[in-house]
């Protein structure tokens, strides 16, 4: 059931999860599958609908730091430290797991990813249900983040019971996760928030292997080789000029989607989907899954990419991209 993220529709999200249902809702990041994050049988059905591993851990969205500190064993000052700077906003820490949080909700490890999200609707819904909210993003297991409403629709269909729309969400890529337990904090999944901005917090955080493999613990969702993916295959490419040279190639084989930065100076075969992006990590992010989205559903058999530039600004973006092309 879709309906508008308004009072009503709030209201009504609050009385379907108070009765362990599913209620997917928008967040300045992607949308989110929501669960009563206390509930483990509800938690559950979030495994269950988006058909995800139960050893990847999901995000406990709550309304600010006094209630994340609830949720964990420990609290420590960088904790506070960075939860006062970035929330509301696309920060997730992982703290130690409370004992009364259940399991299942951390992918039956010991630690518990929080974070206080930015947009209205999420905080309205949160304040309202009075208790935090486990979600990953709102779409079956390693497949395109959903950034609008309809995206949720089409890839859960009647496996969600509730889809609160509010709109194009304003970062279009997922939060950035933390770890802060160890002597120093680390960026376990690139995101919405720069390593600039963190490095002026914590000037010696540090990145950790962004890869694990199945049968390994995990802190952090978003950790597969492959994930973010469309059906179509994507081809990242290094140039533009290699990018329109590898689709007009790809075109004889049926409609192939080409994805660049700014304007493009050639001439395309009709077959060939073009679809330019803005040339900031900003901009490109806030787009990229939805347009990913839109090549899927005009029925491209591959999307070249032009791979985007070197750097820590784009290495979110970069991030999603290498783990869509990912066989």
């Amino acid at each position: 059931m879709l309906v508008q993220a308004d009072a009503a529709g709030i209201a009504l999200a609050v009385r379907l999860l108070r009765e362990g249902k599913l209620v997917a809702f928008p967040t300045e990041t992607v949308y989110g599958l929501g669960a009563r994050a206390l509930d483990a049988a509800a938690v559950a059905r979030v495994f269950e609908a988006k058909g995800r591993p139960p050893s990847h851990p999901l995000i406990a969205h709550v309304s600010g730091e006094a209630a994340a500190r609830e949720l964990a064993r420990e609290w420590s000052e960088r904790a506070s430290r960075l939860a006062k700077t970035f929330w509301p906003g696309p920060l997730t820490l992982v703290v130690p797991r409370a004992s009364h949080v259940p399991a299942v909700v951390a992918g039956g490890g010991d630690s518990i990813a929080v974070r206080a999200p930015a947009h209205p609707v999420a905080r309205a819904l949160i304040e309202a249900l009075g208790e935090p909210i486990a979600a990953p993003s709102a779409n079956r297991y390693q497949t395109l983040s959903p950034t609008r409403a309809e995206h949720v629709v089409k890839s859960l269909g009647d496996r969600v019971d509730l889809v609160l729309d509010g709109g194009a969400c304003e970062s279009g890529i997922e939060s950035t996760v933390v770890d802060v337990r160890g002597p120093r904090a680390r960026v376990l999944r690139p995101g919405a928030l720069s390593m600039a901005a963190l490095r002026a917090i914590e000037p010696d955080i540090e990145v950790a292997e962004g890869v694990v493999a199945e049968d390994q613990d995990r802190a952090s969702p978003g950790m597969d080789p492959r994930h973010y993916a469309p059906r179509a295959r994507v081809v990242l490419v290094e140039s533009r000029q290699a990018a329109v040279a590898e689709a007009v190639a790809r075109a004889g084989g049926g409609l192939v989607g080409l994805v660049v930065r700014g304007a493009v100076h050639a001439e395309l075969r009709a077959a060939i989907d073009v679809r330019m992006l803005p040339d900031s990590p900003e901009g490109y992010g806030a787009v990229m899954f939805a347009t990913l989205h839109a090549l899927d559903d005009a029925g491209v058999t591959a999307i070249v990419v032009e791979a985007v530039p070197d750097g820590e600004a784009w290495w979110a973006v970069a991030d999603r991209l290498k783990r869509a092309a990912s066989s």
